[in-house]
């Protein structure tokens, strides 16, 4: 119930006239509802656990792709042990693989060099290496001469005319030909009274056989 503002009569709520003087009665504003404030999420509302959800989805895939390449590759690697033979005949060591054919040979490769020996030069077994690789035939080796560094760069220079020739100093040369489609590489460099001759030839299976003099 209400009162009436000018004569204080009762009166229905919301009447806009007195029924007694006929005052007209002042409206009651409604009140602006109030916007409610959602509730703070919780660990265990709908949104946080299809988060979790999403988050343990992508664990378990990671989990599952990395035992399963952990699995690949140890069938591959199973394989390439089954069908690969390792013989052994001395200094040499002869691997055959799924993949290619690797002889290794740690004897005396001065034979195999030939001529790109300096005159002289006695062979230093320790840094020696004859390997070939699918028809490649890599053979690498150190020397030591008696002679200055510039004396046996000259030598060098004289053999491969085409080469390119790099001099850090007096004592250190190196010289890179590609004469009869080999790739020579010979380093040049002075130690006390000594002079250490590295030379590396690369190339086809019979790349020493008959090289240019």
């Amino acid at each position: 119930m209400a009162f009436c503002n000018s004569c204080g009569a009762s009166i229905e709520s919301g009447a806009r006239f007195c029924p007694k003087c006929g005052a007209s009665q002042p409206s009651t504003a409604a009140a602006s509802p109030v916007p409610s404030t959602p509730p703070p999420a919780t660990a265990s509302s709908p949104q946080n656990r299809s988060t979790l959800r999403i988050v343990l989805a992508v664990v378990a895939a990671v989990i599952v792709l990395g035992a399963i390449a952990i699995g690949v590759l140890t069938m591959i690697g199973l394989h390439i042990a089954r069908r690969t033979h390792v013989t052994q005949n001395g200094d040499k060591v002869r691997v055959e693989g799924p993949f290619g054919t690797v002889t290794t040979n740690s004897g005396d490769v001065s034979k195999d060099l030939g001529p790109y020996v300096y005159p002289g030069a006695h062979l230093l077994n320790d840094n020696a290496a004859n390997v070939s690789i699918a028809g490649v035939h890599t053979v690498a080796a150190d020397f030591e001469s008696d002679d200055p560094a510039s004396k046996v760069a000259d030598f060098y220079k004289a053999k491969f005319p085409n080469a390119n020739v790099n001099v850090s100093n007096q004592d250190q040369y190196t010289i890179v030909s590609t004469d009869n489609k080999n790739l020579i590489t010979v380093n040049i460099e002075s130690q006390g009274s000594k002079t250490r001759i590295h030379i590396a030839s690369v190339g086809g299976k019979d790349s020493t056989s008959n090289p240019s003099d």
